[in-house]
């Protein structure tokens, strides 16, 4: 079964050849008419997939508390931005502000900037954030001129990609075209790519890499901002340092799903190249690259479920639990998504984070 949105991108490609994945990935999740983030609540049982702050209270009350100390730690300039691109429901920044009534001044310098395009997840963090004092952005580069705490949780991974396949020397993209009517992936004639030299001495013929084009001025945005005034970035997403494979996915009612049969209606993603994130956040130091398990257990993740446990029995209880194992679990999202904290030179890492114990020249 077609969708509107397929029957758009059909005739486009009839008109002016096939699609970049970059581009086919924009319009799905785009599309002021049809796009998936524009026209429905993804989230939760009812949606299509569920982030961490939707499992457990404590993500969102951890990691906000090590926004906290990363501000102490830098003199606690004030007023200062305290920023989330992709903030879904709401719901982590909800957490984040009720971790932190306690700090002495945070909640009297932050100024609360969501960055989200979207006008349905817009109206559902306005019900969940009532009360607060919240401006909304469309892009980064929106953002305030100020000392800059951010967090990015899933935000990067939802940014379109390229995909380039290795011939020999040259590179060849894969692109959405037709075949019969029906959407399908091909491959462009090989080409040199200036910008792809860097990765010849890391692959091999037939190999797979990806690019993130909407990322690099993402991250300056946010570079520019923390190395000029101030603060941190913490960025939690599934990836790893580097990238080599097709990690281009679609999920629909929390299964995997054909990236190509209902455009506009399944979530679309790739996995994060960290490695590249950091390059493009240069002159801003970064630590090293942590599985999202282990920084929770740094933060006190164990203590903290235990207290929560105290006041719960039967089926709360095993919620709770089962909640706890998915967060930090290896099996779970324990060792699938990462962490990457990144501050201006010089300045302390935020706790939970290793110095990443090698210069950008390696990065």
């Amino acid at each position: 079964m077609t969708t509107p949105l397929a029957d758009l991108l059909a005739a486009r490609i009839r008109s002016g050849g096939p699609l970049t994945l970059a581009d086919y990935m924009a319009e799905c999740l785009l599309h002021p008419a049809h796009g998936y983030y524009a026209t429905r609540d993804p989230l939760g049982a009812a949606g299509d997939f569920t982030t961490a702050p939707e499992i457990s209270q404590m993500f969102g009350e951890l990691l906000g508390l090590c926004l906290a100390q990363s501000w102490l730690d830098q003199g606690a300039p004030s007023p200062f931005v305290l920023a989330e691109p992709g903030p879904g429901r709401g719901t982590l920044m909800a957490d984040i502000w009720r971790a932190t009534r306690g700090v002495p001044g945070f909640h009297a310098g932050a100024q609360l900037h969501l960055v989200e395009a979207s006008p349905t997840l817009r109206a559902v963090q306005a019900e969940r954030l009532a009360g607060l004092p919240v401006t909304w952005a469309d892009t980064l580069d929106d953002l305030p001129q100020a000392p800059l705490w951010l967090i990015a949780n899933e935000f990067f991974d939802a940014l379109p990609i390229r995909q380039f396949q290795r011939t020999g020397e040259g590179w060849r993209e894969r692109v959405v075209g037709l075949q019969d009517g029906r959407l399908t992936l091909g491959l462009t004639p090989p080409a040199p790519r200036p910008d792809l030299a860097d990765r010849l001495a890391d692959t091999a013929e037939g190999d797979v890499v990806e690019t993130r084009p909407a990322a690099v001025p993402a991250m300056q945005a946010i570079a520019g901002r923390v190395a000029a005034h101030g603060g941190a970035a913490l960025i939690i997403d599934y990836g790893d340092w580097g990238s080599r494979g097709d990690t281009f996915q679609a999920v629909q009612d929390h299964r995997p799903a054909d990236p190509l049969a209902q455009p506009g209606r399944a979530d679309l993603t790739a996995h994060v190249d960290f490695r590249a994130l950091a390059r493009a956040a240069r002159p801003l130091a970064h630590g090293a690259l942590i599985p999202q398990g282990v920084l929770l257990a740094r933060l006190g993740l164990g203590p903290r479920s235990q207290r929560l446990a105290e006041g719960l029995s039967g089926a709360a209880l095993e919620n709770h639990l089962s909640a706890t194992h998915r967060l930090t679990d290896p099996g779970e999202m324990g060792n699938l998504f990462k962490a990457l904290a990144l501050v201006p030179a010089q300045a302390p890492l935020p706790p939970g984070f290793d110095p990443a114990g090698k210069g950008w020249d390696d990065a």
